[in-house]
This record gives C-alpha cells, structure tokens and sequence, in this order.
C-alpha cells in the first residue's frame, strides 16, 4: 500500500530510537513529588551512567547497520570491478553510455562508443561490465 525506501525506513528508525532516548532521560528523573513534601523512605534510585548511554549506543548500532555497512560493501565492489577491467570489456557507465573499453589507465578509460568514436572518462564512472551481447542485458 504505502511505497518506502531504504532513507524513510532509516528516517523512521532514527526517529524511534530518538524517541526513545527521550523517553529513558525522561524517566531517570524519578516521580514527580510535590512541593514542600518530604521523599519517601529511601528515595527515588538514580540509573547508573551507563544506563544513559544506552540510547545513543542504540543509535549508533542502527546507523551503523543501515547505512554505513552497505555502503563500504557497495565500495569494496565497485573497486573489485574496477580493478578487474580490461581491454575489450563492454561497460555501463554512470552516465548511460555503453561502450568497449579500448584503453585503461590508472585514473582514466577510453570507451569506443561507436566504430572511431572514443571517449575518455574517469575510470570511477564505470558502473558496471555487461556480460554477454550489449543490447540484451540492459
């Protein structure tokens, strides 16, 4: 019914632990006691510090898993892909252009577009190597 992406899914989720954050101070305040009346007996126990750290470490661990791990995976295997490209493979670049790779370099590649058309781009903008016929995969 209702279409989300992985950023309002996260949103969502920071949001929930925010909240809950607030609610766990809220409570380390202790009961409410009225003015000019004595504590009881023995008084409202405080929560350890750590206890407070809770919240954010709760946080952190939803950050961490939702958005900062998939993305160093997503680089590790743009730089495998990257350091497997060879002469004669055919390419997606970032932009749209698919080509023949006819020329590496560290940084830079030559993709020959059509028959003597090659153009040169940064190695970095190549999203991905198309298997099999140019036409079929895309």
């Amino acid at each position: 019914m209702f279409k989300t992406n992985k950023t309002q899914f996260t949103s969502l989720i920071l949001t929930a632990a925010c909240i809950l954050g607030q609610a766990t101070l809220a409570l380390a305040d202790g009961p409410a006691v009225p003015a000019g009346s004595a504590p009881a007996a023995g008084g409202a126990q405080q929560p350890s510090p750590i206890m407070s750290l809770v919240p954010f470490a709760a946080m952190f661990a939803v950050v961490y898993f939702l958005m900062i791990r998939p993305q160093q995976k997503r680089m590790k295997e743009q730089q495998a892909l990257l350091a497997g490209l060879k002469d004669g493979d055919e390419v997606l670049t970032a932009s749209g252009i698919i080509g023949k790779v006819s020329g590496i370099t560290d940084k830079v590649v030559t993709i020959e577009v059509d028959k003597n058309v090659r153009v040169k781009m940064l190695k970095s903008q190549i999203s991905q190597i198309i298997k099999g016929p140019i036409g079929d995969n895309v």
